[in-house]
């Protein structure tokens, strides 16, 4: 952490201001991070030390893709807060990420601006080579794995790069809020605020994100974690299982124990649904044709009816109701493949 990280605890009426920036089809559950440990600080502490605004590129009404809405004010040429979030967004390629202007703005007056997940890889994306190590969401850094074939980001929770930090977003900005907050309330308080909201780890920018990180599923059981990060490895040439207890050190029987126990399903199938979940990805959130995505996921042949036993639809489907902003609409006939 750097200079910025230093708390400013001296009695003082200041109110730190924040801004919220957002446009349609943003993610709420990181909104409400933001917002829900900013009023608890307010609520705890005689002076509350935070306000914030949400704003957008022309103001007014922003819909969320969970269809709730807030009511924001334009972005202005000269900022005044002392920190900016920009959220996270379900359409990781809407230009409203692409935001170097507004970043430059907030930065030249000593703001201190928060990317969250899909605002992060645009941010990541955009330096190239520099943006190496920096950090997004697990899920953001393999599409973009996939898309270009060089793109690699860093698996901590967080990086800060100047007075720009790249965030996983998503639960993880429960975390970065409640570090910000330790810079200008105290150890007591910041403890306060994240009992009432039942975070009983505030865990560092440097934390692995889990499960998609480079560490841990937090099943408790290191030999299923293991197991798992194999199948996560190896998702384009899946491995018999035959392999993957021979890497894991236990029996068949055990494995398929462990698998049955806590996840009521076949090692096999576990594997065979994490792929598919893989290429309903890829197939929402990026270009590359239905054919590739089943090469990409271990799928050589068959991926189609694969898919469709899985989530009911075939690839194309899916596709096309994505295309026509239709996903929640009643499924369509069948078409060929």
């Amino acid at each position: 952490m750097n200079s910025r990280s230093k708390p400013d605890l001296k009695p003082t009426s200041r109110c730190w201001q924040i801004d919220i920036v957002v446009a349609d089809g943003f993610v709420l559950l990181e909104v409400a991070a933001i917002v829900d440990a900013l009023r608890v600080a307010n609520r705890i502490i005689a002076q509350p030390p935070f306000s914030w605004t949400y704003r957008s590129a022309k103001g007014g009404m922003i819909e969320s893709r969970c269809e709730a809405f807030v009511n924001s004010q334009p972005f202005v040429d000269r900022p005044t807060a002392d920190y900016a979030f920009v959220i996270g967004n379900s359409d990781p390629d809407t230009p409203a990420l692409s935001l170097p202007g507004l970043i430059s703005a907030y930065t030249y007056r000593n703001a201190q601006v928060f990317l969250l997940a899909e605002a992060a890889s645009r941010y990541i994306q955009d330096r190239g080579d520099k943006g190496v190590h920096l950090s997004t969401h697990w899920e953001n850094s393999a599409l973009l794995r996939e898309r270009s074939g060089l793109f690699e980001a860093g698996t901590a929770l967080a990086s800060e790069d100047g007075p720009v930090v790249t965030c996983a977003g998503m639960g993880a900005t429960v975390d970065v809020v409640l570090s910000l907050m330790g810079r200008h309330i105290s150890p007591a308080a910041l403890v306060t605020v994240a009992n009432v909201l039942l975070h009983d780890n505030i865990r560092d920018f440097s934390t692995r994100q889990p499960f998609g990180g480079a560490r841990g599923t937090a099943t408790g059981d290191t030999d299923l974690d293991h197991c798992i990060r194999i199948m996560q490895d190896n998702i384009e040439d899946p491995l018999p299982i035959s392999e993957l207890v021979a890497q894991v050190g236990i029996s068949a029987r055990s494995l398929e124990r462990k698998f049955k126990t806590r996840f009521a399903t076949t090692p096999n199938s576990f594997y065979r649904e994490m792929r598919l979940s893989k290429a309903n990805n890829l197939l929402l959130n990026t270009s590359l044709s239905v054919q590739e995505i089943g090469l990409a996921c271990g799928f050589p042949s068959g991926f189609s009816g694969q898919y469709k036993a899985q989530f009911g639809l075939t690839p194309l489907v899916v596709r096309k109701r994505r295309r026509s902003g239709g996903q929640g609409a009643t499924p369509d006939p069948e078409i060929g493949e």
